[in-house]
């Protein structure tokens, strides 16, 4: 089992992780911004953390980190503005990436993006700063020399889904429920054989752990 330390614990994907990773007998902190969170993440389990990913530095993660040996990334600066999308989709891998040199976290779980989203679409100028932010975190992790996993869903639906997904490691664009992102997760958490990967991920017609299974190396 894990000792894991969890950056977006109360969004929409961490919220239904955070409970898959209990059950599984993980330990989890969660990150949290809000000082009324911690009440529902003790409740889930989760031992809460205070701080947030845009003030916090290296060296602050380091600290909060101490004690595990793995790192979940699901945060997201949810469309708030540039300056926001740098700070935590940018920036805030990258200082995950430099605390775990500094500490015993010696694997990373990404919550990326497909690439191809919006490409049937005029896009914004701040999706496509999005966009890039999400492509600097993904080189910085998969180039750090951490065991990583980079999970790029489709476009994210909040429902809990029906736990059964599309998953490889190049797939036809599409929506995923964000209760199926968390699943496949608490999988691929579940299976650490599988390692220095970037799996692309939509709803589909496979059960969870079947798809999850599939990803094995032979």
């Amino acid at each position: 089992m894990s000792n894991i330390f969890l950056i977006g614990a109360t969004g929409g994907v961490g919220s239904r992780l955070s409970p898959k990773l209990v059950e599984a007998g993980h330990t989890v902190k969660g990150l949290h911004r809000k000082p009324e969170q911690a009440d529902d993440l003790r409740k889930q389990g989760v031992e809460p953390v205070l701080g947030n990913i845009i003030d916090m530095t290296a060296d602050d993660l380091a600290s909060a980190m101490n004690g595990c040996d793995t790192a979940v990334f699901s945060a997201g600066a949810a469309g708030s503005g540039r300056d926001k999308t740098t700070a935590i989709d940018g920036e805030g891998p990258e200082k995950l990436i430099e605390a775990a040199r500094a500490t015993g976290v010696n694997r990373i779980y990404l919550v990326s993006v497909i690439m191809d989203a919006g490409r049937d679409r005029d896009t914004s100028d701040d999706f496509e700063h999005y966009m890039a932010m999400k492509r600097r975190a993904d080189a910085a992790l998969a180039q750090s020399g951490i065991d990583y996993v980079i999970l790029r869903p489709g476009t994210l639906k909040d429902d809990d889904g029906d736990g059964k997904v599309m998953a490889g490691r190049a797939i036809t664009y599409g929506d995923v429920a964000r209760g199926n992102v968390a699943a496949t997760l608490a999988e691929l958490i579940g299976v650490p054989e599988i390692t220095n990967e970037i799996i692309e991920l939509t709803n589909g017609d496979t059960p969870v752990s079947d798809a999850v299974a599939s990803l094995k190396r032979g």
